[in-house]
């Protein structure tokens, strides 16, 4: 097993409806994040776009392996030599008036490594806020899960991470990925315990990059990027702003943990 001490980014981002822009910040941060040591940089949610409506989204995906978001990705991957993880990007689909929501991986020489599509879509409604993902997205099918020297991380986005039998489907894993947009609402009252929870029970580091802020449209986002690891603890969080967190992967600590406490290996379901 690797016993180096690896260290992972997440980022935050206050994205809008220019994909160019949004762009523009994506490789600032990631390029601070790969000046601080980072081996691996996870970038939000819909880090490339967020319109003022959810059909907004149709107008700028891309078909698979082509635009400039997906350019964007492998170039900067690339350029400064890490995994990426990116996010969630609007991929066009073969259901007229739909797109899948989409993090795409790419390892540090620009080659894609993984494809998942979101699979729990999100629905909200409370007073005057009113969510329904599924009338722009079709939901994926298949979990995915994927090898790196960093460990086997498992992809999520968002919503997942309110359905535990995903991870489990997953289990064991060393890294799960949150990529996330989560509203204010429901981010204050539910986010860190659930990625606390998702550490915990599945005895791995999350790492959650969040969008933040107020959008196009008046939607506001909790922000509170985190990084947490086996044990629960909360390693690194950016409460608000764009920004980026850092944190030191040591697979040893897992594999302690794990020793420790030997969950994994009793589960009869």
């Amino acid at each position: 097993m690797n016993r180096e001490r690896n260290t992972v980014a997440a980022v935050q981002m206050n994205s809008g409806p220019a994909v160019a822009a949004n762009l523009q910040s994506a490789g600032e941060l990631i390029a601070e994040a790969a000046g601080r040591g980072a081996r691996l940089v996870a970038l939000p949610e819909n880090f490339a776009f967020m319109g003022a409506h959810e059909s907004d989204k149709l107008e700028v995906a891309e078909p698979d392996g082509r635009g400039p978001i997906q350019e964007f990705l492998p170039h900067v991957a690339r350029r400064h030599g890490v995994w990426l993880i990116g996010g969630s990007i609007p991929l066009a689909c073969d259901e007229a008036g739909r797109v899948t929501n989409t993090c795409l991986v790419f390892d540090p020489n620009g080659r894609r490594a993984a494809r998942y599509d979101k699979i729990h879509l999100f629905s909200f409604e409370k007073n005057e806020e009113r969510y329904e993902e599924a009338r722009t997205v079709r939901a994926g099918a298949e979990t995915v899960a994927l090898g790196t020297p960093l460990g086997r991380i498992a992809l999520s986005i968002c919503y997942d991470v309110r359905f535990p039998e995903l991870y489990r489907a997953l289990a064991p894993f060393d890294l799960a990925m949150v990529p996330s947009a989560f509203t204010a609402t429901t981010g204050r009252a539910h986010w860190e315990t659930l990625l606390r929870a998702r550490a915990i029970v599945n005895l791995a580091w999350v790492i959650a990059p969040a969008q933040t802020g107020r959008h196009a449209g008046g939607r506001e986002t909790w922000g509170h990027t985190m990084i947490v690891d086996p044990w629960g603890t909360v390693l690194a969080v950016r409460e608000r702003d764009p920004g980026v967190v850092l944190a030191d992967i040591d697979l040893s600590f897992l594999a302690d943990t794990r020793a420790s406490l030997p969950a994994l290996g009793h589960r009869v379901l």
